[in-house]
């Protein structure tokens, strides 16, 4: 593969990052905080966080085995999305492959950096080929997109086609695994030290319930991100997130219980979906979601917000022509849906 250095933009390389006085102080034994021009009252949230969120990327390289150095935190996955973007691609001159459909995010943040988005049609089932990803590049793509299981479909891409398009790509392979820990597979971050291109995505908005906080991480070499350092805002991750993070780190026992509750949820709602006379076809799921091919997506999902339930359209995504994508709720909020589509044909 080319070189990190190569990758990166040449105004990156050249880049002098912002300096802020927390980067710069780094003992642990001051008591008199002069230097960044906070104020001196409210104590904790007067002072600004850790930069580099430390004692978290600590703990979370305990649960996730992989050397704080190689984790990027950002404010949702979005962040690190968007830094691959704007570190790596030259706006009007590079650009990305991705499956498609997929999480939307990466084609927006491609048109926002000014970088030309290629997308790859997935078969029928929702399948990807590395050749035909691999076709689609050419000397300036700089980074690929998977995201596995895959959002809107729900489905964990194929393993050896993904282990193909990290060895036969020279550029980046991203891999979004936001809901692998509903998947039957282990994650691609045990295999980081093998495959130096790859930046694994994943976030606490699903397993780990924390949606609200915005948390996401980014696990990568500690070269790719060093990069990603070198250009994120300053205090990108506030005190507050950072706070709940070290809380629920310390509980991953009460996360396990809760995938273990949305599985059976998932395995008994999906059966009972199949049974509706308003449904055509249950695909498949990997994540704590499931699409789903209906009589009338429109018309079902307008009914269903009038009785105040919320599902996901998706039928103007391709290949989900006609689909409802339905997240799995608690055993009351599933059963509510249930009864609301008992009737519709």
């Amino acid at each position: 593969m080319r070189t990190i250095e190569e990758l990166t933009r040449p105004n990156i390389r050249r880049l002098k990052p912002y300096s802020s006085a927390r980067d710069e102080y780094k003992g642990k034994s001051a008591t008199v905080f002069l230097d960044a021009n906070e104020n001196p009252y409210h104590v904790p949230y007067n002072r600004y966080p850790d930069p580099l969120q430390e004692e978290v990327k600590c703990r979370l390289s305990t649960v996730k085995g992989v050397p704080p150095a190689g984790i990027f935190l950002g404010n949702g996955s979005d962040e690190g999305i968007d830094l691959v973007y704007r570190a790596f691609c030259v706006p009007g001159v590079d650009n990305v492959v991705a499956i498609d459909p997929t999480y939307g995010m990466y084609e927006v943040c491609a048109d926002i950096n000014d970088v030309e988005y290629r997308k790859v049609r997935l078969d029928a089932r929702y399948r990807f080929r590395a050749a035909d990803m691999l076709a689609a590049a050419d000397e300036h793509t700089k980074a690929m997109f998977l995201c596995s299981p895959n959002n809107p479909t729900g489905n964990c891409l194929d393993r050896t086609e993904t282990e193909t398009l990290l060895r036969s790509f020279d550029g980046l392979v991203i891999v979004d695994e936001a809901y692998i820990d509903f998947a039957p597979e282990p994650s691609l971050t045990s295999r980081l030290p093998e495959f130096p291109n790859l930046i694994v995505l994943q976030t606490f908005s699903k397993a780990w319930g924390c949606a609200g906080i915005r948390l996401g991480m980014s696990f990568a070499s500690p070269e790719i991100v060093a990069v990603l350092n070198r250009i994120k805002y300053p205090y990108n991750v506030n005190r507050l997130t950072q706070q709940e993070a070290l809380r629920m780190l310390d509980n991953p026992s009460v996360v396990r219980q809760w995938v273990d509750a949305l599985l059976a949820e998932r395995a008994r709602v999906t059966e009972a979906f199949r049974a509706l006379a308003c449904c055509l076809e249950v695909y498949p799921s990997d994540a704590n979601f499931f699409l789903a091919r209906v009589t009338d997506a429109d018309g079902i999902y307008a009914r269903l917000v009038e009785q105040g339930i919320i599902v996901r359209n998706r039928s103007r995504i391709a290949l989900c022509g006609g689909c409802l994508r339905i997240t799995v709720g608690t055993r009351d909020e599933n059963d509510a849906l249930l009864r609301a589509l008992s009737d519709e044909k």
